[in-house]
């Protein structure tokens, strides 16, 4: 069964084609402000103007307000929304029926006693995504300072992957695992979890000599590609 892969946290014109040419399913853009990756609608407009039209485009966001992410939705084109806060089923439902697709994400700590396999059954959707749940970390780029805030998404860290109870989770569709993936443990991952989907962010960026978030390596989105089609 293919494995598809979203790359998460764009920022460039140049790295959503790079996406797109090595076969990505879909690009994600990150909406929640406190982020080193935030990235403008109209910026995520240019971008996803520029891609054809078979590739996803997705818009990560965090408790925000519904008309604000409608409003995000239309302006940067974008065919799915991605909660990653404590938005529940009704707000999910709600935006169904703007014709985007809803994907619900869970984050999981080390001792996945923060997951509850039954709370999907709440959302009358049928993707959900597994991140890592940090709590706190420390914002490294320039302009955001040396700031500690909860991180949602784009951590660089795993969890751990037999927490997730498969049996339960495979009564649904799709899938998506995300936290910490990089093209040398992609391969191990789907082995355990099997996911419809795959989505790296930090995985595939700069880190040499300093982090560059949102900012990706073009061999490592390569070698990713690579690890996951193997």
């Amino acid at each position: 069964m293919k494995t598809h892969i979203k790359i998460c946290g764009i920022t460039r014109l140049e790295d959503a084609l790079l996406a797109e040419s090595l076969g990505a399913s879909a690009v994600g853009f990150v909406f929640y402000h406190k982020s080193p990756r935030y990235i403008t609608p109209e910026k995520a407009g240019f971008i996803t103007g520029n891609l054809g039209p078979f590739i996803g485009r997705v818009g990560v966001f965090v408790d925000e307000d519904f008309s604000s992410v409608i409003e995000t939705a239309r302006t940067a084109h974008l065919t799915a929304v991605q909660l990653h806060g404590s938005e529940d089923p009704v707000y999910a439902k709600e935006l169904k029926k703007y014709g985007l697709q809803v994907i619900k994400a869970f984050r999981i700590d080390d001792a996945g006693n923060n997951f509850d396999p039954e709370k999907m059954s709440e959302y009358d959707i049928n993707t959900f995504l597994f991140d890592t749940y940090s709590s706190n970390r420390i914002l490294e780029t320039g302009d955001k300072g040396n700031e500690t805030e909860e991180c949602y998404g784009g951590t660089g860290k795993t969890f751990d992957w037999g927490k997730i109870n498969t049996v339960e989770c495979g009564k649904y569709r799709r899938i998506i695992l995300a936290g910490g993936l990089n093209a040398s443990n992609v391969q191990e991952a789907i082995r355990i979890v099997k996911p419809w989907a795959v989505d790296v962010s930090s995985g595939v960026e700069i880190s040499s000599p300093v982090k560059k978030p949102g900012i990706k390596d073009p061999d490592k989105m390569k070698a990713f590609f690579n690890a996951v089609k193997k």
